[in-house]
């Protein structure tokens, strides 16, 4: 400030031919120290004067800066407030002070503590860390600045373990306790919200326990202040990180503060005792002081290194720069009666006039500069700094190659930028806690990774949950997530339960090995029927074929055929047109194939009733009569199936319910009335035809047509009455699989039953394919 107060009294641009002075007094840290100072400011009341002597003549202090902390600011603010005497900080960072409805004569060059809360969620944020510790002084900085913190923390998803005060003058049993609370603490950052005087305290305790291994977060009251005993508590705040002011080149301050030298002014001794602490001598003149050495002349500022001198962290420094120069500027502007938009007073406007206070709060809310940085420096409505470009610098506690703590400068914040370009961090850089380049970790739970969801643990807080696996069908992509998606129905969740999947489409294939199996069984039950249909062609003038109604068998030959090939429409993927062909090309030739065994059962019970005496029934059932039956019964198949498709046909479906895995392509029966219907119709013919053939059993041993119909029919019956229960209770492609099966099982029952015996015959036995053999005991003449 003093150097400000010189440049500006030397320079010619501002104030011309006024000269500012100054008066300082050391408030101490102390809130009644420094409100007195403040109205001896007012009263013009010296220290050692009387208090009792009234105030004869007003105050001509225009301006108060300072002071650097928040609470002794509140204070003397609110008093000095009547007198409407502007008061301009250079580290009262409070963000109650923005209320200028309490304050409406303060401000400040330093950034409010709104900004540097919301700096140290983004930063806790930034490294992931969700659950930490908070450290407050217990004082208006503190208390506000942990608020706001908190509060932000908050919203932004980050929890608090615990959150404690301190101050100086606490007892040493409310630091032990704070010191215990820290030990059992799981959270491995803290956030302290604190000036140095009252982290103080706690750090000597916690350095007489050995807590260690701690990332420290600061702020600027702490992180960047040069103190001497920074070096004993290293081992503690190593890798420390925290916001510290913006600094500024100042041209010219190096030169003025290593020039400075000890004064015999009384009142003005405070370089005094820096100067033989630095030096290790003394200014007294007294003779009795025989231990340390008189001071020379010769002592030069230059020659040592100090933290006085040490200007590479000199935010307040340039804080202070600027209020200087906001009053110089607002001053300037009056005396020059540069009015903005209204006259304060009727007064006349004149060099020689009496400046009052208010007209300077009125010129400084107003004032307008540019800096040294080439800023324009602006007050808010809220008596705050307007600039838009850096907040803070990231700051971070490293040890030179000398052993002596430096902070090094890691990267900025821009409070008014959006939220992705507010930080820039140079990472090589960064020192954490342990010395090390591994960014700590800090959390109650560890993240839930994609395929669970977070389940918060009750009574604990947000941050402190269990990982629950998604359930089936179920799915989440994200880290950290709330809930599962359910897939949509035609999708399933993969094995990772991180991204959803389409579902397996499942049917009976030509390419898999059970429909390769099931095809090779149809086909060679076509070729052994067609097989069959030559040897009884060429061989149709034998009495085994002659007697076996050789015109049904070669139509029953034919039906079976069909049915063997028919069963291929039920493999491969389902179309509109194979769902509609497969059940009625199935019900058709399977009745087909039912009427033509009928018509050979009846035939062999009329050709054996036909040799009673006068019986002539024969001709009832002669071979036009067998076509028209078969032809008539097989007629029904076709209408039943006709008003099967008319109505509600069978048609290709996606079975989603069935399974949550795999997509089951299907034939919807459309009406299931019309496939049982088809179903019964073809298990009626069946049961008819095994009654007639059992009716049949007491014929000569040697004519084993009706038995072997018999056995066929018997054979059909089990396999279609076990394929209800099997086709009902098979999953996916398995129930076609087992409609497949009966279809060839009942196929083979009735082609192994009625043709093979008498292909045997005819191709191994022959002699057995005589007339006579198969009569057997009856005459010929009966037969």
């Amino acid at each position: 400030m003093i150097f400000a107060i010189e440049q500006i009294n030397n320079q010619t641009d501002i104030l011309p031919g006024v000269t500012l002075g100054y008066k300082i007094y050391d408030s101490c840290r102390d809130v009644r120290l420094a409100l007195k100072m403040a109205m001896a400011l007012v009263s013009g009341l010296e220290e050692g004067q009387s208090d009792n002597k009234p105030c004869a003549k007003p105050s001509n202090v225009l301006a108060i800066i300072g002071q650097p902390n928040s609470s002794p600011v509140i204070v003397f603010t609110t008093a000095l407030g009547p007198f409407n005497i502007p008061a301009i900080s250079h580290g009262a960072s409070c963000a109650c002070l923005s209320n200028k409805n309490l304050y409406p004569t303060f401000f400040r060059t330093i950034p409010s503590d709104y900004y540097q809360s919301k700096a140290l969620v983004q930063l806790v944020k930034h490294f992931g860390w969700t659950w930490v510790g908070a450290l407050r002084s217990d004082t208006d900085y503190g208390n506000y600045g942990m608020a706001t913190f908190l509060q932000m923390a908050q919203q932004e998803g980050i929890c608090i373990e615990y959150s404690e005060a301190v101050y100086r003058t606490y007892p040493r049993q409310k630091f032990l306790k704070i010191v215990d609370i820290i030990k059992r603490s799981t959270s491995k950052v803290i956030v302290a919200f604190v000036s140095f005087s009252d982290l103080e305290y706690l750090l000597n305790e916690l350095f007489s326990q050995n807590v260690t291994g701690y990332q420290w977060i600061g702020t600027e009251s702490w992180i960047s202040a040069r103190n001497p005993s920074y070096m004993k508590y290293y081992k503690l705040l190593n890798g420390a990180i925290g916001t510290s002011l913006r600094g500024s080149l100042i041209s010219g301050l190096k030169d003025f503060l290593v020039n400075v030298r000890p004064s015999d002014i009384p009142g003005n001794t405070g370089m005094n005792e820096f100067w033989e602490f630095l030096f290790n001598c003394t200014l007294s003149k007294q003779d009795n002081v025989v231990m340390i050495p008189k001071c020379k002349e010769s002592e030069d500022l230059k020659e040592v290194n100090t933290p006085y001198t040490d200007l590479s962290n000199n935010g307040f420094c340039s804080n202070a720069y600027k209020a200087t120069y906001a009053v110089a500027y607002a001053l300037h502007n009056l005396l020059g009666c540069q009015r903005l938009k209204t006259t304060l007073t009727n007064k006349p406007c004149s060099e020689n006039m009496m400046i009052e206070p208010q007209q300077a709060l009125y010129y400084l809310k107003n004032v307008s500069f540019t800096t040294n940085d080439g800023d324009n420096f602006y007050f808010d409505e809220n008596g705050d700094p307007a600039s838009k470009g850096k907040t803070y610098d990231l700051i971070n506690w490293q040890l030179n190659k000398e052993g002596m703590i430096e902070f090094v400068t890691v990267g900025a914040h821009y409070a008014f930028l959006s939220y992705r370009q507010q930080f820039i961090f140079d990472y090589d850089s960064i020192v954490w806690a342990g010395t090390t380049k591994q960014v700590p970790k800090s959390v109650c739970s560890e993240s839930c990774q994609p395929g669970t969801r977070k389940a918060v643990r009750k009574g604990q807080p947000a941050c402190c949950f269990d990982c629950i696996p998604c359930a089936e069908g179920e799915i989440s992509n994200s880290t950290d997530s709330t809930d599962c998606l359910k897939c949509p129905l035609e999708y399933k969740a993969n094995k990772q339960k991180d991204q959803c999947i389409l579902k397996n489409i499942e049917f009976l294939s030509f390419e898999e090995n059970m429909g390769i199996l099931l095809v090779t069984l149809a086909l060679l039950g076509a070729f052994l029927t067609i097989a069959i249909a030559f040897v009884f062609y060429f061989r149709r003038d034998t009495p085994i074929v002659r007697a076996n109604n050789s015109e049904l068998s070669f139509l029953l030959l034919f039906s079976l055929t069909l049915c063997f090939l028919c069963s291929l429409t039920f493999i491969g993927r389902p179309t509109e047109w194979s769902c509609m062909l497969r059940h009625t090309a199935f019900g058709i030739t399977f009745v087909l194939c039912i009427s033509c065994v009928l018509g050979k059962t009846i035939v062999v019970l009329m050709a054996f009733r036909a040799t009673l005496p006068g019986n002539n029934v024969m001709k009832w059932f002669g071979a036009m009569q067998q076509r028209l039956s078969v032809c008539t019964l097989t007629f029904i198949q076709v209408v039943i199936c006709l008003f099967w498709l008319l109505i509600s046909p069978p048609f290709p479906n996606r079975n989603l319910k069935h399974y949550s895995e795999i997509i089951i392509l299907e034939c919807d029966l459309g009406s299931t009335t019309a496939f049982y219907a088809v179903l019964g119709y073809i298990g009626l013919l069946a049961a008819l035809c095994f009654v007639l053939a059992f009716l049949a059993r007491k014929l000569p041993d040697n004519f084993n047509e009706a038995k072997f119909i018999t056995f066929s029919i018997l054979i059909f019956c089990a396999v279609w009455i076990t394929f209800i229960p099997a086709y009902i209770s098979s999953p996916g492609k398995y129930t076609v699989a087992v409609e497949i099966f009966a279809i060839l099982a009942s196929s083979f029952g009735l082609l192994f039953c009625i043709f093979i015996p008498k292909c045997f015959v005819i191709l191994f036995k022959p002699e057995q394919n005589t007339k006579k053999h198969l009569m057997g005991k009856m005459a010929s003449k009966s037969l």
